[in-house]
């Protein structure tokens, strides 16, 4: 847990910083790299580092990654006064790839360590526990981060960082066993299937990124995309011949992991959709204040915790997951379709409550995916199969990042456009490109608007932001809730097979 609080926090708090990170280190045209870089390595290492632990035992890989994140938040901190051969942008978007390198470890391997030391009945329980306190960095990551911005620095946002990792660490060295599940197998490196796998996530993922900017016609993203196809074929063959295979494809004829690879893309699409543009919904078309943005999801966070709990307290006592299951993908849905239904005259409470439901939801069925996974995969392949449910979410949400980004964009910009007066500034439309950005962009709106005339004419630009950006973000709720029925579907072809209630006795530590 004191893991999980470690990589969580970090996914929290760096948001609220963000802004000040660009404007001290000069890096606006860069800064959509600060996230790809974290996201990209961290999905390519889960199953690495997943794999690597069903063969040599989860204590090395759990610590050598918690290490990698924490000297990695060290340096990420110091960016731009290191004497190195890059900027400071440049600094900490290479930073962030060594920390996601060390996030991937951390939240590949939690899940199945819990695993490894409870039964797929009791596991439940303490899954619930685990992603409560996500939910819990989630609440309170935002805030944190505004207040180390405000009060001493966006550097100790990385800083926070350090002492966390270094009790986790004491922690994992003096008390934790070195549990090994594939005992006796063989120690076969699968590394065709990772180069394979590096060559096609890697594309992909900075396809996705690139297509908010460029566009999906574009060559370059095009390009990207058919490597990726490529590479994926790639990786399938190498898969199949392999002795010890990354992602085991013999793990997907099981239907119920393949059926919860499929939801958990599906979710991690429909999830993203919410998370990232409900507070821009709030925001730019609401008109709630950007100082209050720390607090914008609090209701639906604490309404994921409290389902988490939930979820896993039920799974326990009924031995069973599937009703559980069906019951998150339903109130999902029905928050999607109300938050689909907003317009700009919605009430915030009519927000707030879609919020809770969509919470709610959300926590009941987060837990169940790894438990009904694990309770199906054959033991010695636990990290692998929990591993497959990381890396689905992970790939749904940046799929979802990047056509929603789209969508909302190509729609702002159209409608943007149509209001713009004849007498405007000629780079107009790239000064309101981005609806995210432009709290921080106001010193250069305030330049390129000059005098009272300049200054009205931009008023009236930014009363425009709204109406342009709802029929956007209009399309991505409604896209998000055809997926969340989409997705009662498919709950309700999954298989209900009984948790099994047996306790696996632990290895004992290795000396």
């Amino acid at each position: 847990m004191l893991a999980m609080l470690l990589a969580a926090l970090d996914q929290t708090i760096i948001g609220t910083a963000e802004p000040r990170i660009i404007a001290q280190l000069a890096g606006f045209d860069r800064y959509p790299w600060v996230a790809t870089a974290y996201l990209l390595t961290s999905t390519l290492t889960v199953p690495i580092f997943a794999r690597f632990s069903d063969i040599y035992g989860r204590k090395p890989f759990f610590m050598l990654s918690a290490t990698l994140f924490v000297a990695a938040s060290a340096l990420c901190g110091a960016a731009g006064t290191l004497p190195l051969p890059l900027d400071g942008m440049n600094q900490l978007i290479l930073f962030r790839g060594l920390q996601g390198i060390g996030a991937g470890g951390v939240m590949g391997l939690i899940f199945t360590i819990v695993g490894d030391i409870f039964s797929p009945q009791e596991r439940g329980r303490y899954q619930g526990l685990f992603s409560a306190v996500w939910g819990v960095s989630s609440v309170l990551g935002p805030t944190l981060g505004g207040w180390l911005t405000d009060q001493v620095s966006w550097r100790a946002c990385f800083y926070v960082n350090l002492p966390v990792g270094l009790i986790a660490l004491a922690a994992m060295h003096f008390e934790f066993p070195n549990l090994k599940s594939n005992r006796g197998g063989s120690r076969h490196l699968d590394w065709a299937g990772i180069a394979a796998l590096i060559a096609c996530i890697g594309p992909l993922l900075i396809a996705l990124t690139l297509a908010t900017d460029l566009g999906w016609g574009s060559g370059r993203v095009i390009g990207l995309l058919a490597i990726a196809v490529v590479m994926l074929g790639v990786f399938l063959f190498a898969e199949g011949r392999a002795i010890e295979p990354l992602i085991p494809l013999s793990l997907f004829r099981n239907p119920v992991i393949a059926v919860c690879s499929v939801c958990v893309f599906v979710i991690g699409i429909g999830m993203f959709g919410v998370i990232i543009y409900l507070p821009l919904f709030m925001q730019g078309v609401l008109g709630v204040s950007a100082t209050r943005s720390g607090g914008l999801m609090m209701p639906m966070m604490m309404g994921t915790v409290f389902g988490t709990a939930l979820s896993g307290q039920l799974m326990s006592r009924l031995g069973r997951y599937k009703h559980i299951a069906l019951v998150g993908s339903v109130m999902m849905a029905s928050g999607m379709t109300l938050f689909a239904r907003m317009t700009p005259a919605t009430p915030r409470m009519v927000v707030v409550l879609g919020m809770i439901v969509c919470g709610l939801g959300m926590g009941l069925l987060l837990p169940v995916y790894t438990v009904a996974v694990q309770n199906a995969a054959p033991r010695n392949q636990m990290g692998a199969a929990t591993a497959s449910t990381i890396f689905f979410r992970s790939i749904g949400s940046t799929v979802g990042v990047a056509v929603f980004g789209t969508v909302m964009l190509m729609n702002y910009h159209r409608d943007f456009a149509r209001g713009i007066p004849a007498a405007a500034p000629v780079n107009t439309p790239e000064l309101f490109s981005n609806p995210l950005l432009l709290q921080q962009m106001r010193p250069q709106l305030d330049a390129a608007f000059p005098g009272q005339g300049g200054q009205a004419m931009l008023e009236v630009l930014l009363r425009a932001v709204p109406q342009a950006l709802n029929h956007g973000l209009h399309l991505v709720f409604q896209a998000s809730a055809i997926l969340m029925v989409l997705a009662v579907v498919l709950h309700a072809a999954m298989r209900n097979v009984p948790l099994r209630g047996h306790t696996p006795e632990p290895e004992m530590p290795s000396h």
